[in-house]
């Protein structure tokens, strides 16, 4: 039975390694998604073998069933009824989610453990079970009420000496590890370990700014993961150590693509220092007034009738309107006139990685029509007219021209050199970076004040009446 136990634990991981595998493209991302529920369900199976629960008889099992069934039923309503422009707040949920599981697994697994024979491994796995599962249980939450703005604003929150705080904390956090290792017996070490590492997940949490909220939610995944991996030497289960590694792995990978889409070190990041205030010499007026020239779909379709190529660039605002099948329906017009449209898609544009490619997928654009920055930025210069709906920094000039700006540095959509550009904006406002954007006063754009899908849909009966 071990063997068969082993071997489906093998097969489990595999299946998760697939599965992040296929998650890495659109185009396989959903049977990618698939393998690795596969996966798990064949991790669950092993595991109630492996613990004995089946042979101990019905009644473990039937309260392992009835948490599966009410977890899958809060799971689909959720999967149903949560929008796209929500589903940030959702993944900092279930990032906070793991992370209170192994802090309760492990304090459990703790209080069962015989101090005369626990090992080393044990206590050392099970603080730091605490210590990552408390920080990243209350910086999810935080995230999540940041992004939501229930109680917490959007923007970073500071205060005097925050940082000298959050190393006086680490370091009892420290104290209280090496308690709990040199005397498993101290349950309130482990306890008191969670409540200051709580306090440290919502320190580390409060500077973040929207702007860089991509960056806190791909972290705090990261420390879910680890958390999990953690509480797997716990257990002394493998398929846990394998997932939660994976898990862990993937999330700093793509803190640090992250990063350096935004322009942040990931010590910026570890150290809650992200999102710094809203700075520069340049002020609204300074840069707006009498600068604007607004445009009406109708202008905007004779454009379109002497462009040969458009590139659209996608933007929260997109989301936020859920415009994406009014764009595809535009796309899709434009190419029946022979004229080549692409997308550029910025990795942070939006509120979570790849925020764009899900949306723009869901209206069922072409895969090879979605272009990363890197590769589209050449061809701006080739472009005859920019569509840009909803996004704003993703598409300043200021990143590449003024170095006291806050996202002086910024890789950027270098939108400013097409031909022309079309803005789709509600107004003037500023994006997460508080500042504003030179590519509204260039004398070759042209700003469409509408809401992103009334905007797209009126595009399209101009472009159709013309």
């Amino acid at each position: 039975m071990d063997a068969l136990i082993n071997l489906a634990y093998l097969a489990a991981s595999a299946l998760f390694i697939l599965g992040l595998k296929g998650l890495s493209h659109p185009r396989t991302a959903v049977r990618g998604n698939f393998l690795g529920a596969l996966g798990m369900l064949v991790a669950i199976i092993a595991t109630l073998f492996d613990r004995h629960i089946i042979e101990a008889g019905m009644s473990g099992l039937i309260f392992i069933m009835a948490g599966m069934l009410v977890g899958s039923l809060v799971g689909a309503v959720l999967a149903i009824k949560v929008h796209m422009t929500a589903m940030p707040q959702m993944v900092a949920l279930l990032n906070g989610f793991g992370g209170i599981a192994s802090v309760l697994v492990a304090g459990a697994a703790l209080t069962d453990a015989n101090p005369q024979t626990t090992t080393l491994q044990l206590t050392v796995a099970t603080a730091a079970s605490g210590l990552i599962g408390g920080v990243t249980f209350w910086g999810s939450l935080v995230a999540f009420d940041k992004l939501q703005e229930w109680v917490l604003p959007g923007h970073p929150i500071h205060f005097p000496a925050q940082q000298w705080l959050n190393v006086v904390l680490g370091l009892v956090a420290v104290g209280l590890t090496v308690v709990i290792v040199r005397d498993p017996s101290t349950l309130w070490a482990y306890w008191v370990l969670v409540a200051v590492a709580s306090v440290l997940g919502v320190l580390l949490t409060i500077p973040i700014g929207g702007a860089d909220m991509p960056v806190a939610i791909a972290l705090l995944n990261s420390y879910s993961g680890l958390a999990a991996a953690a509480t797997g030497f716990v257990l002394n289960n493998s398929v846990l150590i394998i997932a939660g590694s994976l898990v862990g792995a993937s999330g700093i990978i793509l803190t640090q693509i992250m990063c350096r889409a935004m322009n942040r070190s990931l010590f910026n990041v570890l150290s809650g220092a992200i999102g710094p205030e809203a700075a520069g010499s340049l002020k609204a007026d300074d840069v707006y007034k009498g600068k604007i020239k607004s445009a009406s779909a109708e202008d905007v379709a004779m454009l379109f009738d002497a462009a040969s190529r458009v590139v659209i660039v996608p933007g929260y605002g997109l989301a936020v309107a859920q415009a994406q099948h009014a764009v595809s329906d535009l796309a899709n017009l434009l190419e029946s006139k022979g004229i080549e449209v692409e997308f550029a898609i910025h990795p942070v544009a939006g509120r979570m990685p790849g925020h764009m490619n899900v949306l723009l997928a869901e209206a069922d654009v072409a895969y090879d029509k979605l272009k990363e920055m890197d590769e589209i930025n050449s061809s701006f210069e080739q472009t005859d007219v920019v569509l840009v709906i909803g996004a704003n920094d993703v598409v300043n000039p200021l990143a590449r021209t003024d170095p006291t700006s806050p996202i002086a540095g910024m890789p950027i959509l270098d939108v400013d050199k097409a031909r022309t550009v079309v803005v789709v904006k509600r107004s003037l406002s500023p994006g997460f970076a508080g500042i504003p954007n030179p590519l509204f006063a260039l004398d070759k754009t042209l700003m469409f004040f509408k809401d992103g899908k009334d905007a797209v849909v009126q595009l399209i009966a101009a472009v159709k009446a013309g």
